[in-house]
């Protein structure tokens, strides 16, 4: 009988969402940075695989750097949507290139290394993090909540590895490797988290139905009233709000005023952040489509700038508080059979 490990199931379900991902047919094409990671956690997880399920120790080296390379390449993919993604990258690699070095000189530390390279972005993820929605710049703004979602279950998936690797080490100090079998089965999990978060900034995966409001901040002044009436009428005038690939800064660059400035004062204003304040124009609109016109809701969704049907349900009902072929209905608009007959399948 044929044993398959654990870790080489998750490699096939992460090869299933690489071809999905290949396929899809809209016209926001997959991030690369994102492939690239699922890519890794597929190579690694066949490796696990591997090495614990086949005891195959000549393929340890390879496991231990590309264990190190997860990590920072985790951070640059979600760095990359900040104005700090910017920076140099070569750094990040400095893990990987320093487990090259012990894996010829000096293997002993090697394991310590991976876990503080998983302490370390794992924590940095953690204060991105925190930071919300709106330090996560370059990401569009109807998919900002999911990202920052994915955000947080990377940080904790990082750390959670971090800590079970600790585990696996004291395992094989103390007890010769007895459990540590059954905590690679259970260091799986935050793999496959992982691989939850890449489909969701992949835009795979709908985001839960309620975000959080920002945090709290100083009261509003003069200068916020008037960035917002700046804002406000960039709106109303130019109706930036249908761009589908609008982030935090584009809409800063077509205002002239800095990103900052623009987050900080929509939040002491309106207490949003500038995904959900763009939203709510955003669902402004599509209201009045449609009770105004026949046109389906799916086209309703595209004209204003929302590119999936997950974000634009669940941004309806966070302003509206209920569907749109509902909302339609009650506010005299075409029936539910109309209207569905007029978007057609799906």
């Amino acid at each position: 009988m044929i044993f398959v490990p654990l870790p080489w199931v998750v490699a096939l379900l992460l090869a299933i969402l690489l071809g999905r991902m290949a396929t899809r047919g809209d016209d926001r094409p997959a991030d690369r940075r994102f492939v690239a990671l699922i890519a890794v956690y597929a190579i690694l997880s066949v490796i696990i695989g591997l090495r614990w399920g086949y005891g195959i120790e000549a393929i340890l080296p390879l496991q231990s750097v590309l264990a190190a390379l997860l990590p920072p390449l985790a951070w640059l993919c979600f760095a990359g949507l900040t104005a700090a993604g910017r920076q140099r990258r070569w750094p990040h690699a400095l893990p990987a290139c320093l487990v090259l070095v012990l894996i010829v000189l000096w293997p002993g530390p090697i394991d310590v290394v991976i876990i503080a390279t998983f302490l370390a972005y794992g924590s940095a993820l953690v204060r991105l993090a925190l930071a919300g929605p709106d330090a996560l710049r370059l990401a569009p703004l109807d998919e900002a909540p999911l990202v920052h979602r994915a955000v947080q279950v990377t940080a904790a998936a990082l750390l959670a590895s971090a800590f079970l690797d600790l585990a696996i080490w004291l395992d094989l100090q103390w007890w010769g490797g007895g459990h540590a079998a059954l905590l690679v089965g259970l260091a799986n999990v935050p793999v496959l988290l992982l691989l939850g978060i890449a489909a969701a900034v992949a835009g795979r995966r709908q985001a839960p139905a309620e975000e959080p409001a920002p945090p709290a901040m100083p009261p509003a002044d003069s200068k916020d009233v008037e960035i917002v009436r700046q804002i406000d009428t960039l709106m109303r005038t130019r109706r930036v709000f249908r761009e589908p690939d609008l982030n935090l800064d584009r809409l800063a660059r077509k205002a002239g005023i800095p990103a900052r400035r623009i987050s900080a004062a929509v939040n002491r204003l309106r207490n949003r952040n500038v995904s959900q304040y763009v939203n709510d124009h955003r669902i402004a609109e599509a209201c009045r489509l449609l009770a105004d016109t026949d046109l389906p809701v799916t086209a309703i969704m595209l004209e204003v700038g929302f590119q999936t049907k997950s974000n634009f349900n669940r941004e309806f009902r966070r302003v509206t508080g209920t569907s749109p072929m509902a909302w339609r209905a009650d506010k005299g608009g075409p029936t539910q059979a109309e209207a569905s007959a007029s978007a057609g399948p799906g």
